[in-house]
């Protein structure tokens, strides 16, 4: 597991090769095909960089150094901080997933069945567009994978089976 110190100093080291760059989220991610969102995960040590990705990111992000990039390579320990709820942009979103959350379930029901949307095989964007009105509204995209709940018959238990096999 990754000492919490040491991610820290990681991502400053990260969000600095970035803001060296001068780019955003958005333009790394157009420059390396990756979502908006993908990118910020990678570049906080949430998510992993594949190795076909690396030599993209590196180009898009020239300051980041081989030790950065070989770290962010290593599967991340993915958290986050508790304390971050309070900050009003996360603490919105909180409470938009838990005011809508029961509407948007009883809709993936109704449209898939029993299930869930995957947080694994996830896409996830932010864009900026103008609204009707001419005022900028943040559209927040999650795609993912639809996932059912299986009927759990002990006959279909791999561990089981194995157990069992002689």
């Amino acid at each position: 597991m990754e000492d919490s110190g040491a991610r820290v100093a990681a991502v400053q080291q990260l969000m600095a090769a970035k803001a060296k760059s001068g780019k955003s989220f958005s333009d790394i991610g157009a420059e390396t095909g990756l979502t908006n969102v993908y990118v910020a995960q990678l570049l906080r040590r949430q998510a992993q960089l594949k190795p076909d990705t690396a030599a993209e990111l590196r180009a898009a992000i020239p300051a980041l150094t081989d030790d950065l990039v070989e770290l962010m390579m290593q599967p991340p320990f993915r958290s986050y901080n508790p304390d971050m709820v309070h900050e009003p942009a996360i603490y919105r979103l909180n409470e938009a997933i838990m005011h809508f959350g029961e509407s948007i379930k009883a809709i993936i029901n109704e449209d898939f069945g029993d299930g869930i949307m995957s947080a694994i095989d996830f896409y996830c964007t932010v864009d900026k567009v103008k609204g009707a009105d001419g005022k900028d509204r943040a559209v927040i995209t999650f795609d993912g994978k639809y996932l059912p709940h299986t009927e759990q018959k002990s006959a279909n238990m791999m561990s089981k089976l194995a157990r069992n096999a002689p």
